[in-house]
């Protein structure tokens, strides 16, 4: 859910509710260890309730255009990365998008 989303759920509630208070809250929530926040595909903020394992999000192009994105864990590449850099990999903001099989068959 994004900031945005969130605030107009919140105003639906209670019309006075302002952004500044929500993205506050929102900042303490991930202080804190309950939600997390990432971007997607659109490079728009997004906040998730904390998941059980720490992931990025990939998505094909034509479902990324649709908001669709697959979960994309830990492997190899984090793994090199952390390696080769000494670099401690966040998943949180990372997003690739690209060309799925039934993209690349479409076109």
């Amino acid at each position: 859910m994004t900031g945005v989303e969130l605030v107009e759920r919140c105003r639906a509630v209670d019309p006075e509710t302002t952004a500044s208070t929500v993205y506050r809250t929102l900042n303490v929530l991930e202080e804190i260890g309950l939600v997390r926040h990432s971007h997607g595909q659109d490079g728009h903020e997004e906040f998730h309730v904390l998941p059980a394992t720490e992931h990025g999000h990939s998505a094909a192009r034509r479902a990324a255009a649709r908001g669709k994105s697959r979960p994309l864990r830990r492997g190899r590449l984090t793994k090199t990365i952390a390696r080769d850099r000494r670099f401690r990999v966040d998943l949180s903001h990372l997003m690739i998008v690209g060309r799925c099989a039934a993209c690349s068959a479409s076109t």
